[in-house]
């Protein structure tokens, strides 16, 4: 099940989040956002409690959306420690998406995964 963010939620749930966020920004009227759904769930199984996966409805949480640019949907934001480590955007289909998380999937093992309170980012892992 993917947790509902809100404007009013945001920080809690991701900015302040002690794990990494998957963000995906979508919208009821996304036909791509329902397809890749599955594979969202797929992929925030393979991680169980080392990352949360949250959705954004894009349209009624509008300055969210300004925040962070969104050009088209679904857009997803891999957000850790306050930070956008990765921005996926513009992928086609399935095959897009599923080579996107792999390159997720594989720079976030790379990373040492020490979570803190500090905001520092470890710009040797920062690939956005």
């Amino acid at each position: 099940m993917v947790l509902s963010v809100s404007e009013r939620t945001f920080t809690q749930e991701v900015l302040e989040s002690p794990i990494p966020v998957l963000v995906n920004f979508e919208a009821p009227w996304c036909g791509l956002c329902r397809i890749i759904q599955p594979l969202l769930l797929q992929f925030k199984a393979q991680y169980g409690e080392e990352i949360k996966l949250v959705g954004v409805n894009a349209d009624q949480n509008f300055k969210l959306s300004n925040t962070y640019k969104l050009k088209s949907l679904p857009t997803l934001l891999l957000i850790e420690n306050g930070i956008v480590r990765h921005r996926l955007e513009s992928f086609r289909g399935r095959e897009d998406l599923r080579r996107a998380l792999e390159e997720i999937r594989v720079s976030y093992s790379n990373c040492p995964k020490s979570y803190n309170s500090t905001k520092t980012a470890d710009l040797e892992c920062r690939s956005a």
